[in-house]
């Protein structure tokens, strides 16, 4: 009895890269591409006429932009989508964008030599379409469509002087817990419901995300937009404080390592981890380390198994540990992963995670003052 196979609909502007995916797609036995297009509207037509099971979208196309094609289409027939964007500063705004919009993943736009000179290049764009075939897709509601409603020319940032000021109260207070996160696959959102309720005083945190560098920097901007605390692509060697997140750069390994009586941000450009640099579990072992018991580690939604090892790690050094569940992840695979070697302490929905990590946090405040009282 032969196994459905994945049915892909692939859409691009360029013909060229419509031919280039189609043919990577094809040659893999268990996808099937059922059609291109190369407009939104010729897509749409496509997509009620073959139905089917995951569409590759350009971000840039003419017509109806990649953005406001996806906005309507998760508000009125949300499907597994991967966007296909380019590697400059306007692709990772789009590509965010979408990711807010419910798009499952994304890759960059292939190079014309794509097929012959990177393999690693179709591997992922298989993996990719195939994970996003069994992903957790839901439906953009009314409030989340309009909040999210692709707009031409973003509003002027109103300055928040009063913000401002608090954060520069709180700037020079060394963490006492570190707070260690990891994630991929819908991890973009996963991080900005977690880091949305934490207070503007919360241990200083560490987050590695799977994102290319491009898009990292622009990542933490938004961050930082919408978070109470204080977010920042990290630096080498800078001191990880009380009310700050800082976010690995797309293209380098993030350490945590003590200085005296100070946590401290290391990178490095070591060789990628279970494929990926920057890796989770490269900033969690390093957790394990540096903080031992004074840490609590948090590995959500994402692709492969980049993080439960390293988790397990900081379990074994006395750290509390916690995984995303099933039902509120993209992709549960990571957190799955660590569930079954018994790194996850803990399994929790996305939105009970940021209370539980504060009670815990919170704990370990309460033990210190008693051991040192």
């Amino acid at each position: 009895m032969s196994t459905k196979r994945i049915r892909v609909l692939v859409v691009d502007d360029s013909a060229l890269v419509r031919s280039i995916l189609s043919d990577v797609l094809g040659r893999d036995p268990a996808i099937e591409v059922v059609g291109t297009a190369g407009d939104a509207h010729i897509a749409r037509e496509k997509i009620k006429k073959l139905n089917p099971d995951v569409l590759t979208l350009d971000v840039e196309m003419p017509k109806m932009d990649g953005l406001t094609f996806l906005h309507n289409l998760m508000r009125l027939r949300p499907m597994p989508v991967v966007m296909v964007s380019s590697l400059t500063e306007r692709g990772a705004e789009v590509t965010l964008d979408a990711l807010a919009m419910g798009a499952v993943d994304f890759l960059t736009k292939p190079r014309i030599d794509v097929a012959a000179k990177l393999p690693e290049y179709c591997e992922e764009l298989i993996a990719k379409v195939k994970v996003a075939a069994k992903a957790s897709v839901r439906a953009l509601d009314a409030q989340r469509a309009a909040a999210l409603k692709p707009q031409v020319a973003p509003p002027p940032a109103v300055p928040e002087v009063a913000a401002d000021l608090t954060a520069t109260t709180r700037r020079m207070r060394t963490t006492e817990s570190i707070i260690a996160v990891g994630a991929s696959t819908g991890g973009t959102e996963a991080i900005k419901r977690l880091l949305r309720s934490m207070p503007a005083d919360a241990p200083g945190i560490l987050v590695t995300q799977h994102i290319p560098k491009a898009f990292s920097a622009s990542f933490a901007r938004r961050m930082n937009d919408c978070c109470p605390m204080t977010v920042t692509e990290a630096e080498d060697g800078q001191q990880v404080l009380a009310g700050h997140a800082y976010i690995a750069p797309g293209d380098q390994h993030l350490y945590l390592i003590r200085d005296g009586a100070r946590y401290v941000c290391r990178l490095g450009n070591g060789d990628p981890v279970n494929r990926h640099k920057p890796s989770v579990d490269v900033l969690f072992s390093s957790v394990a380390r540096s903080a031992g018991e004074n840490a609590i580690g948090a590995l959500l939604t994402g692709m492969g198994r980049d993080g439960a090892q390293g988790l397990k790690e900081m379990r074994a050094a006395g750290a509390p540990t916690l995984a995303q569940d099933e039902a509120t992840s993209v992709v549960w695979g990571m957190p799955g992963e660590a569930v079954a070697i018994g790194a996850a302490a803990e399994v929790l929905p996305i939105d009970d995670m940021a209370a539980r990590i504060l009670e815990l946090a919170a704990g370990m405040d309460v033990t210190k003052r008693a051991s040192t009282g």
